[in-house]
């Protein structure tokens, strides 16, 4: 019995190619609750069963959202089945990636302490 060669990176140009392919299906979706999406991270697991989505929004609620995409996953899945060539695609997980958010929140604390430091320094 002969093995496959396991191709370098395969999990991660799958991971690549699915978040393409997702972003032009998740634009065709009819769904209200779905914004202005952009997907931020594709993680693939070993076996390709399973894929978490990482996705960040520009308006709208992210709850409300994330239960739109998990909702659609079944239909998403379905097109990934029809563009990718590879024997498994994964079965989809949407995520609300907070990244941005956290960041902007960081930003602001930041600029809150150089302001009140300034101050500070001003006054004595």
């Amino acid at each position: 019995m002969r093995h496959k060669r396991s191709i370098p990176n395969r999990g991660l140009r799958v991971a690549d190619q699915i978040q393409r392919d997702l972003a032009e299906l998740i634009r065709e979706l009819k769904d209200p609750r779905i914004g202005m999406v952009t997907l931020s991270n594709v993680e693939v697991t070993p076996d390709y069963a399973h894929a978490k989505v990482y996705f960040s929004l520009l308006i709208g609620d992210p709850t409300e959202c994330e239960a739109g995409l998990n909702e659609a996953a079944g239909f998403l899945r379905n097109g990934l089945f029809k563009r990718l060539q590879i024997h498994t695609v994964p079965t989809l997980h949407f995520h609300f990636d907070r990244t941005t958010e956290r960041a902007a929140e960081l930003n602001a604390l930041i600029s809150r302490a150089v302001a009140d430091k300034a101050k500070d320094d001003g006054e004595s």
